[in-house]
């Protein structure tokens, strides 16, 4: 096994990560197994954390995948009862299922006259249902794993749930008003229960990612030759430290960190931006 970036020692805990299945969400379960964890990865697509699932268990660590819609309480709790017959009850939940979806996505940044009776896909176009998507997988995909899996943390010491929030939570990025508005939930969800759990001893905090170039948003990014983007352009502007973050390393110090029962004891209801100073750029 690779070692972990920080000298967080998780061993004999049992770590549990939704959306597992991901890009960001499959390298947390890695850092977590480095760090000696045993991890149940949780996705919809039980095919793609079962793949990372071995992955991990190939370096060396322990690890198992499970088929989980985290949008459904039964199945939810039926997982839980599942990991806790294999490894044990749970320690530490990463809520990371969540994302964006184009039904709720506006097609320009600014609303210009006429885009109402236009071709364009203005913000009154928005699909109802689509806006609903997101928000229930952002948050009650963030709620209902929490119910399943913080019931059998009740009672024990140095406990942690950590959320996935990101920079939309504090200044919401243009075109998706569904994703911001729901991460910005999550946020506040991270405080409600800091301060819900605060006299049981379960630590709750968050990340903010900013923006961070991975395999899944390349594309989106980079042109074929590698010259960035006008959305990067955009980006970098907007990003004091005039760079992408490393997923591998810098996201990975911050998870160890706030679950670092040690360096980070005192630490609860905090969501941590992770973005080069996004979030305390003006633009000016």
């Amino acid at each position: 096994m690779e070692k972990n970036v920080l000298n967080t020692d998780l061993s004999g805990k049992v770590a549990v990560v939704t959306g597992a299945g991901g890009v960001l969400c499959s390298a947390f379960a890695k850092v977590l197994a480095r760090a000696g964890a045993k991890v149940a990865l949780l996705d919809l697509n039980f095919e793609a954390a079962d793949a990372f699932a071995k992955e991990i268990c190939a370096e060396g660590g322990e690890a198992k995948a499970y088929a989980c819609n985290v949008l459904e309480k039964e199945m939810c709790e039926s997982v839980a009862a599942q990991v806790c017959a294999d490894f044990g009850p749970c320690d530490i939940l990463l809520n990371g299922a969540g994302g964006n979806n184009p039904r709720a996505t506006t097609e320009k940044e600014y609303y210009e006259a006429g885009d109402i009776q236009g071709d364009t896909k203005s913000f009154f176009d928005l699909d109802k249902a689509g806006v609903e998507f997101v928000f229930n997988l952002n948050f009650i995909g963030t709620l209902l794993p929490t119910q399943a899996f913080a019931a059998q943390m009740l009672g024990r010491e140095g406990c942690n749930i950590l959320n996935i929030s990101s920079m939309n939570a504090y200044t919401p990025l243009t075109k998706i008003p569904a994703y911001s508005g729901a991460k910005a939930a999550v946020s506040n969800f991270t405080q409600w229960l800091a301060v819900h759990f605060s006299k049981e001893g379960i630590r709750v905090n968050a990340i903010a990612p900013g923006f961070f170039a991975t395999n899944q948003n390349r594309a989106l990014l980079f042109n074929p030759d590698g010259s960035p983007t006008p959305r990067t352009d955009k980006i970098l502007a907007a990003t004091p430290m005039g760079r992408f973050g490393d997923a591998e390393t810098e996201l990975a110090g911050a998870v160890l960190f706030l679950l670092n029962n040690d360096a980070a004891g005192f630490i609860t209801g905090v969501t941590l931006p992770i973005d080069g100073g996004f979030s305390a750029y003006s633009g000016v």
